[in-house]
């Protein structure tokens, strides 16, 4: 344990596919004498990267499930959380950015900024995550870190700033030129880049590194007068310089760029420098709990160890020995035998095991204190939840989940298979929020929802290699929307007479289509209430707006939600006897179905933001292929002999592009995909899908 939260980093690294996550981790972990040997991501050697501890992770060369370790680098403690690249495992680098104080955000020296350096870069600004970046792969053809540094200002809108220049590029890349201290260091082939070798700048460099460091001191001294009276005085210090980036970097005003190559393990050593030099402690990030007590009022949590403890759980995985949930310690710390409260369940509970994770290792410690990363053994919680000290009821606020854009129906082959498919359904539910599960009640079939194919896929596998589960896999299913186009009005009288009290309610009023703002995220539902002199009681009021909620559940159309509708209720009558909550709701509902057909419907479907990268020599065929998907290209770039072409296309016609781009580009193109809108599908579409529903119906009525 860091003897104080000074020397302490919580850092993720975090990037696109394939820029060299887990490689960099991986380094991380050797020239922290965590690791002995270090081993390829793709497992060619049959071991794999120590970080894709999954089978699924070493087959595939990817990193699926996010994994936490803590190494030491020059007295300081720094835990280190990998993230997934692939949009498909988006939550694991939400929950995993919630917790951490910095990141290293990895870019490719070729390629640049990326669709999901994009999406990382957003996730980042969400969690106000202070970072530095580092331009990976510098030792490919066609590297250039300079480009990607403008681009990080271009495309991401930071203020990137270089803190070293590279020795030679591509095969020559030997060493970095350290901007802050005017120096060089080289990476020496031997010993796996251990040694460094510090030495004075090459002539042919030394232009080259002042004119970057007089632009590296122009950027900082912006908001330091400090710095700005140090530099006309030309007393400009090494320490100075680091506090100001320091100060800089932890405000997100700026965002330090280091370079190298972690497969050629050179600037590793210089990048854990900087994580140490610019990225903050826990002492210096503000972090808040709502009081649940005093009307969610927003508290500062103080890193203080003296303090009773507030603890976020964030992240939770089954394993042999139970579930493991991860927690990061905000407030106070904890001992073995602690007793804990869990605010949202109300429940108490005691530390049993404690341990700090080593990717799938794990280790036992007693006690873990304020900014820690560690991991609870047995205890019965959902993602998200907050563990106070008896007597608190604070509560840290969640994490954004992005909904479920793709729906798979599957079926266990056996009875034996179908109990295992429970366990292992109930299980991933639990640990991953962006993957559901649910019976649909026409059909009968389960189907598991999930963020793409890949997503789908791994869950898939896992059942089958973890749970023994075969299950045969169905059509996957678009989450299609109805919506409307116009407004149409309603008045709709409900009676029912039958011995006794009957059921009397009438409602009018009229329904519209909701108008988005720029800007705004559109609503789904809006209910207005306009009734004058008691023409509906107002006991009744949310009886409507019930009744409503529950028609736009399933429309007429394809029997999906309905989505962007305002209802007004402007009339009505009642009686004092027949009338009732469900006379109201059924009433509701009739009014809804009423207008709905007036309301001219139309069938919405997901668009998918598809972001393609290959060889240019194939960007025809590219093209053809997006095109033939009824696709709209946005944009295209070249750069390189590498086009980027970002196209919006429906997710209906997405399924199995990843087999038709590798045929066509002799797998040299990859595309991500992530939710862009819901868009209108074309008559003829539409046509197709109401006549399948319609086909549906039939054979469930016979």
């Amino acid at each position: 344990m860091a003897n104080n939260l000074q020397d302490m980093r919580n850092i993720g690294i975090s990037a696109h596919i394939d820029s060299g996550k887990t490689t960099l981790s991986e380094r991380i972990l050797y020239y922290c004498n965590k690791i002995h040997a270090i081993h390829d991501v793709k497992g060619k050697d049959g071991v794999g990267a120590t970080m894709d501890s999954m089978e699924l992770e070493r087959e595939r060369g990817i990193t699926i499930a996010s994994a936490a370790t803590n190494v030491y680098w020059k007295g300081h403690e720094i835990n280190v959380i990998d993230t997934p690249g692939h949009v498909d495992f988006t939550i694991e680098v939400e929950r995993s950015l919630r917790v951490l104080d910095g990141a290293i955000l990895v870019l490719c020296s070729v390629g640049g900024v990326q669709s999901q350096s994009i999406t990382v870069d957003r996730q980042m600004k969400r969690y106000h995550v202070p970072r530095i970046a580092f331009v990976n792969k510098c030792d490919r053809s066609g590297a250039n870190p300079y480009r990607v540094k403008d681009q990080l200002c271009e495309k991401l809108g930071l203020n990137a700033v270089l803190m070293q220049i590279p020795i030679g590029l591509e095969d020559k890349l030997q060493g970095v030129v350290d901007l802050v201290e005017m120096k060089a260091y080289y990476f020496d082939a031997g010993d796996d880049g251990k040694g460094i070798r510090e030495a004075e700048i090459p002539a042919e460099l030394l232009d080259e590194a002042q004119s970057k460091r007089e632009e590296l001191l122009d950027t900082i001294s912006m908001n330091s007068e400090e710095l700005m009276e140090a530099m006309l005085e030309d007393a400009v210090t090494t320490d100075l310089i680091k506090k100001v980036v320091r100060e800089e970097t932890i405000a997100l005003r700026l965002v330090p760029v280091f370079m190298g190559s972690a497969y050629k393990n050179k600037g590793i050593q210089k990048l854990l420098d900087g994580v140490i030099d610019y990225l903050p402690n826990p002492t210096d990030v503000h972090n808040f709990a709502l009081d649940l007590d005093e009307g969610e009022k927003e508290i500062e949590l103080p890193s203080d160890e003296t303090l009773p403890p507030v603890i976020l759980a964030f992240k939770l995985e089954d394993g042999q020995f139970g579930q493991l949930t991860y927690i990061r310690i905000y407030q106070g710390k904890i001992k073995k035998g602690d007793e804990l409260f869990n605010t949202r369940s109300r429940k108490k509970f005691r530390v049993g095991r404690l341990v700090k994770m080593h990717a799938s290792t794990m280790e036992d410690i007693n006690e873990a204190g304020c900014g820690e990363i560690a991991a609870l053994f047995g205890i019965d919680c959902a993602s998200g939840d907050t563990f106070c000290a008896p007597g608190i009821n604070y509560s840290m606020t969640s994490m954004y989940v992005p909904k479920p854009v793709i729906s798979l129906a599957i079926k266990p082959v056996d009875k034996k298979a179908a109990d295992n498919m429970a366990k292992a359904l109930n299980r991933f539910t639990k640990e991953d929020p962006t993957f559901q599960t649910y019976v649909d009640p026409e059909s009968s079939q389960t189907i598991i929802k999930g963020m793409g194919e890949l997503h789908l896929d791994v869950y898939i596998e896992r059942m089958k290699r973890e749970y023994k589960a075969e299950v045969e896999v169905g059509q996957p299913e678009v989450a299609y929307r109805e919506a409307i186009t116009q407004r149409a009005d309603f008045n709709f009288t409900h009676k029912k007479q039958t011995g006794g009290s009957g059921q009397y309610a009438r409602v009018a009023g009229y329904i519209e289509p909701i108008v988005q703002v720029d800007g705004e995220e559109v609503k789904d539902y809006e209910f207005v209430d306009e009734v004058k002199g008691g023409a509906i009681p107002t006991e009744y009021i949310p009886s409507c707006d019930k009744g409503f909620q529950t028609a736009m559940k399933k429309g007429t159309q394809i029997g999906f939600p309905v989505v962007g509708v305002r209802c007004v209720v402007n009339d009505g009558a009642w009686h004092p006897v027949d009338s009732s909550d469900m006379a109201f709701q059924t009433a509701a509902i009739g009014a809804f179905r009423d207008a709905y057909e007036k309301a001219k419907p139309a069938i919405l479907e997901p668009i998918m933001k598809v972001e393609v990268e290959g060889p240019s020599e194939f960007q025809g065929n590219i093209f053809g292929s997006i095109n033939q998907r009824r696709g709209m290209i946005v944009s295209s770039t070249e750069d390189n002999n590498q086009c980027q072409v970002i196209a919006e296309v429906p997710l209906s016609e997405m399924f199995g592009y990843s087999t038709v781009l590798r045929s066509l580009s002799q797998g040299k193109a990859e595309f991500t995909m992530e939710v862009a809108k819901y868009g209108k599908v074309p008559q003829s579409v539409s046509d197709d899908l109401k006549k399948k529903y319609e086909e549906k119906k039939k054979a469930e009525k016979k």
